[in-house]
């Protein structure tokens, strides 16, 4: 059966029905897509050039965090379809009954980080969009009005649920992307591909560490989505061929190359026309667009702030509340994501009032990848030893409150997942470089380039097959088709036993 766009969804982290899964690859595209195509991605496509590179260095630089990112992300569209749930459920299989709050954690410093992003730069392009247009005050107050009620507007559309978010998401994959291509006719008299960047050489010696940490800021967008993918590919049939889902995941990051190279051409612009706007002690690239900006695309503007941030906002907000139902279940999906927006306007409020804004969102970003990437990598390498298999009815046992199945390990624990993802994690947090906000301890041993990133993917690549070898987990996790890459133990599971559904009936397997 259907459910209305007009009806407000009940379900939660439980396995959706068969029948209710009427979801396609094409509506993960919309969905990753829309939630991409923002004025909140223009934000984070500027960052090259606020890094002091030209503009072809930061094309150069855009294009290998984006593709980057987009490969290690498409792997994850592949478990909502496989076991019906969000990934943070599905992470029990790796990490746990218990350690599957992991991925609840990191979705919940993701939603908040981009919702504020989206919040932020959306209301402030509207008020310098209204001032513009009909003199509106630029205060405080006038602020303030602007992130309030675009911030409750993302909080009715993500009560309603995934149907009326999918309709959001047709309409602005649409309008934004005519927006943003009309913003070529606006801007092409004033862009200058030759524009030089501050660096002489690529010998400079600030020159790499720049050009890494803007690919790490772009690359942080795919990466946002890693553990908000299940919350929609869930819909998608599970007898859906792989290859299109993890397509779909994948063409809607590459797609983003619209709205990110529309934040670095513009920026470059700023930076030749109105350089006081891209001072690296208080960058502004809102107010840097409003001034280069032809009086007749302010309205454009103005409509792609709106229609843009609420699509980044749905999409982040929506998979937190639904995650945080299932970690607190006396929360229903629409109690927790009133709880979560409350939560996430209030720190909108802090962060721009009260933080450096800029500096907040390069910052919070890179920290954010860094703890992600690692825990994608254990998900993606544990999809690949289980061949695809799991067990859907022994995901749900932390949610119903039970013990026991296939996925209890050690008291609830998989110490591998857990040890590779804390150590993977924790060495990445030594080798970060951000120069004035966070610095690691081993962050200076690269000449002054963040490594974080690749020594994390690294060390969880290494450590997590190691310790599957080493220590192998009990055969019956693996299903049928037995293990992949590793070897598998005659360690007995425990039965589900208690909670909340005594006498479930237990599929043995989605997939």
């Amino acid at each position: 059966m259907t459910t209305s766009i007009t009806e407000i969804e009940t379900n939660g982290v439980e396995r959706i029905s068969d029948e209710d899964r009427t979801a396609r690859p094409l509506d993960l595209f919309r969905l990753a897509f829309g939630g991409a195509n923002t004025f909140a991605t223009c934000v984070l496509g500027a960052f090259p050039i606020l890094f002091g590179l030209s503009f072809w260095q930061g094309l150069a630089a855009t294009l290998l965090g984006l593709l980057a990112g987009a490969l290690l992300l498409a792997p994850m569209a592949l478990f909502g379809p496989a076991n019906g749930t969000n990934n943070a459920v599905s992470s029990s299989a790796h990490l746990g009954v218990h350690g599957r709050v992991v991925g609840s954690f990191l979705s919940l410093l993701t939603a908040i980080a981009f919702f504020s992003i989206s919040v932020w730069s959306s209301g402030d392009a509207l008020v310098g969009g209204a001032h513009r247009l009909a003199d509106v005050p630029e205060t405080d107050l006038t602020y303030g009005i602007a992130y309030g009620v675009f911030a409750v507007l993302v909080l009715a559309v993500c009560v309603y649920g995934f149907r009326f978010m999918l309709l959001v998401n047709k309409i602005a994959v649409i309008a934004a992307s005519s927006l943003f291509v009309l913003g070529a006719f606006a801007f092409a008299g004033e862009f200058d591909p030759g524009y030089a960047g501050a660096f002489a050489s690529t010998a400079d010696p600030l020159f790499w560490p720049s050009f890494i940490g803007a690919a790490l800021i772009v690359l942080s967008n795919p990466v946002s989505f890693g553990a908000f993918l299940g919350d929609w590919s869930r819909y998608i049939p599970a007898d859906t061929p792989r290859r299109r889902v993890m397509g779909a995941a994948f063409l809607a990051q590459v797609a983003t190359l619209l709205p990110f190279l529309f934040g670095l051409t513009t920026a470059s612009i700023i930076a030749a026309k109105a350089a006081k706007y891209v001072d690296p002690a208080a960058p502004n690239y809102v107010g840097g667009l409003l001034a280069i900006s032809p009086g007749w695309y302010f309205l454009p503007l103005c409509l792609i702030a709106l229609i843009g941030g609420l699509s980044t906002g749905t999409t982040a907000l929506y998979g937190t509340g639904l995650d945080f139902s299932s970690v607190f279940t006396r929360f229903s999906r629409v109690q927790a994501t009133f709880f979560i927006g409350a939560l996430s306007i209030a720190f909108i409020f802090v962060g721009r009032f009260a933080l450096n804004l800029a500096q907040s969102i390069s910052t919070f970003a890179t920290l954010i990848i860094t703890c992600t990437a690692p825990w994608m990598i254990v998900m993606t390498l544990g999809y690949v030893t289980r061949r695809g298999w799991y067990d859907a009815d022994a995901l749900q046992v932390f949610n119903r409150r039970q013990r026991g199945g296939r996925y209890w390990f050690t008291h609830g624990w998989n110490w591998r997942g857990m040890a590779t993802w804390l150590v993977s994690a924790g060495v990445a947090l030594l080798f970060t470089n951000l120069p004035g906000q966070f610095v690691g301890p081993l962050g200076d041993l690269a000449k002054g380039a963040d490594i974080s990133l690749p020594v994390g993917l690294a060390l969880a690549t290494v450590v997590y097959l190691t310790l599957l070898t080493l220590f192998p987990e009990p055969r019956a996790v693996y299903g049928p088709g037995g293990p992949r890459l590793v070897r598998a133990s005659d360690t007995p599971v425990p039965p589900i036993t208690g909670g909340d559904v005594p006498g479930a009936a237990r599929p043995a397997s989605t997939r």
